[in-house]
């Protein structure tokens, strides 16, 4: 008694280190905490909003061979923004709502890739640019620092495992969602226990090793591109692209890690951890509201198509040059019917 009296935090009034309800945590706010609940959750509604219009934008000004992946990366910040306030207003919805964002920004990193492949005009006319061409693989974040690797020549192959490489992780990252929530309810997953007898830690490390897999592709893939899509801003994308993999996944291991030592002290009714993603949570809102807004400023220029390679351009005056006859539906180009 003589310590409660006193101020003294006791390891007891920090809970159990189970996240509270939700019940219990609008309970324990102040007048400037209940604001700040007010503000974020505005500013969640208005990134959605903003994309909303955004996306009925891009479909109908953005041709349709290329409006889908980029609705999908638009979408990366207000989804994020989010479960992040789902998480904020429901703290023991924090493990779901942190898997459904990691499983959608793993999908955006393979339609970041099949972005830039679209803006050079698909896959076929992107061969056709670099067909002499060779991929630099030392870069980031594999081999950046392995200068000595071969250069790669563009080819199809070579193509198909750059898309193989981000696919495998927007593939295999909601299996192991699924797999970590199957542990999670037989007791054998927490989300914050990383000792070597836990599932997490294990998991955890997989994860890590699939995404720098993934980001791979993407980063050799920019290097190549970013000259020729310059007229398109592809660095302003891929920097933002870049922000939401940072924030989402980089300071929130940081904030965890912290809170994992008790660098973040509890505040009842939130232990050190739960008070770490409430934290984590309440950044990334604010966070991807900015880049939501950013986004749409650059998403929603219109930029001009690249001009088709020269021997492209040969090919199609050719082709309009060529006399063709429709004989019964059948069309030949040498200008004689087919049989």
């Amino acid at each position: 008694m003589e310590g409660e009296a006193n101020g003294t935090l006791h390891p007891e009034s920090c809970g159990s280190g189970q996240p509270p309800y939700s019940r219990e945590l609008l309970q324990s706010l102040d007048l400037p905490g209940r604001f700040l609940f007010a503000v974020l959750t505005l500013m969640t509604l208005i990134a959605n909003l903003v994309f909303i219009e955004e996306a009925v934008y891009i479909y109908r000004r953005i041709p349709s061979f290329k409006r889908s992946v980029i609705i999908w990366i638009n979408a990366a910040a207000p989804v994020i923004a989010t479960t992040s306030c789902i998480g904020m207003w429901i703290p023991r919805s924090t493990m779901f709502t942190d898997f459904t964002a990691a499983v959608f920004f793993a999908i955006v990193i393979h339609k970041f890739l099949m972005m830039m492949i679209k803006e050079c005009g698909g896959q076929k006319l992107l061969l056709k640019r670099f067909e002499n061409g060779h991929f630099k693989i030392s870069t980031g974040p594999c081999c950046c620092c392995c200068l000595c690797l071969p250069r790669v020549r563009i080819t199809r192959r070579t193509l198909f495992w750059l898309k193989l490489g981000t696919f495998q992780f927007a593939f295999l990252r909601p299996v192991l969602m699924f797999l970590s929530i199957v542990l999670w309810t037989n007791g054998n997953y927490t989300l914050y226990n990383l000792s070597p007898k836990g599932a997490a830690i294990w998991i955890s490390c997989f994860v890590g090793v699939l995404t720098i897999i993934a980001l791979w592709p993407v980063g050799i893939m920019f290097q190549q591109v970013r000259t020729l899509l310059n007229c398109k801003k592809i660095i302003p994308k891929f920097a933002l692209y870049q922000f939401i993999l940072i924030l989402n996944h980089l300071q929130a291991a940081i904030i965890n890690i912290l809170a994992m030592q008790r660098i973040i002290p509890c505040a009842p009714p939130l232990s050190s951890s739960a008070r770490g993603a409430y934290m984590t949570q309440q950044l990334l809102i604010m966070e991807m509201f900015l880049i939501t807004l950013i986004s749409r400023v650059v998403y929603r220029r219109r930029y001009r198509e690249l001009e088709p390679p020269e021997h492209t351009a040969e090919e199609s005056e050719a082709n309009k040059q060529t006399p063709k006859i429709i004989l019964n539906g059948a069309v030949n180009e040498d200008g004689l019917p087919r049989f």
